[in-house]
């Protein structure tokens, strides 16, 4: 398999698969920790990368530390057509929650630390996370200030492209006015349209829309809709909901996140599945309920 789902060139420059993958759950429990087989998350992103997938999703406050120094091990030195996107703004505290990191300082800080651990020169794409104290979000504030951090970190050559997480359309707004955004990483999938709008906005303007929890992350995704369209299909539930996020906008990117060499299969096959009008029609209904 090449490319699979396609490709998509971020910021008119760089070419990834739609299909990507998610390097999250390769840290332990509660993304806390080193794998719990170390082996196997190494063979996981050396199988990703020889099925084609060019673009790998991470953070150096997964773990902390420990996903992008596994990362690091099983791919540098990195194939030219592989790229890696990595997000600032929070961090991991001592009861494992995911504070926000916004100032200057815990910005340039991560920014480095994700230089070091991933062993490169320069970072393809970094997404500024918005978050509160608690870690969540929509959060009124101006992304002004942390944004014009990271653009000053593109203009020094750390970054090549800037993208953005956790936002409404107009914090992306005024991130545009700062400096090119590239891509969008909001929460979103079939059970959960709260972002349609801004899904149908990045299509029109060239961003790529990558959604987390694409399978519904710590909940995940449960309806006897869903699996009457896979069994109609013969495909697992998940699968069908994978797909479904790449016919919903040519600008969708998946980083479905996995440490299982199975599962990493699953997932890939996905970007063969073309859903039929019926399908389709009967899944728009999941997310209205």
């Amino acid at each position: 398999m090449s490319d699979p789902g396609g490709t998509f060139l971020l910021g008119g420059e760089l070419s990834v698969s739609r299909m990507g993958y998610g390097a999250m759950q390769l840290a332990g429990p509660g993304v806390w920790g080193p794998p719990k087989d170390h082996d196997t998350a190494v063979a996981v992103l050396r199988e990703a990368v020889e099925a084609g997938v060019t673009h790998i999703d991470t953070s150096d406050y997964y773990g902390p530390h420990t996903v992008n120094a596994v990362i690091k091990e099983a791919l540098h030195p990195y194939p030219e057509d592989v790229h890696l996107v990595t997000k600032v703004g929070a961090r991991r505290s001592e009861d494992k929650g995911w504070p926000a990191a916004l100032s200057a300082d815990e910005l340039t800080q991560a920014v480095h630390d994700n230089l070091r651990n991933l062993g490169l020169d320069a970072l393809d794409v970094v997404n500024l996370r918005l978050s509160d104290a608690t870690g969540g979000y929509p959060v009124a504030m101006s992304l002004a200030e942390p944004f014009g951090v990271l653009a000053g970190l593109r203009e020094k050559g750390l970054i090549r492209h800037l993208g953005v997480s956790h936002v409404t359309a107009d914090q992306l707004d005024e991130a545009k006015a700062i400096a090119p955004v590239v891509c969008v990483q909001n929460q979103y999938n079939l059970a959960h349209r709260e972002n349609d709008p801004l899904v149908d906005k990045c299509a029109a303007e060239g961003i790529a829309f990558v959604p987390y929890f694409p399978l519904g992350g710590f909940s995940p995704l449960q309806s006897g809709l869903l699996d009457d369209c896979a069994e109609r299909l013969g495909v697992t539930p998940m699968q069908v909901a994978l797909a479904w996020l790449l016919q919903r906008s040519p600008s969708m990117l998946l980083i479905p996140g996995t440490s299982s060499p199975e599962h990493l299969r699953e997932n890939l096959a996905a970007a063969d599945l073309e859903l039929p009008a019926d399908v389709l029609a009967d899944l728009d209904r999941i997310g209205a309920v």
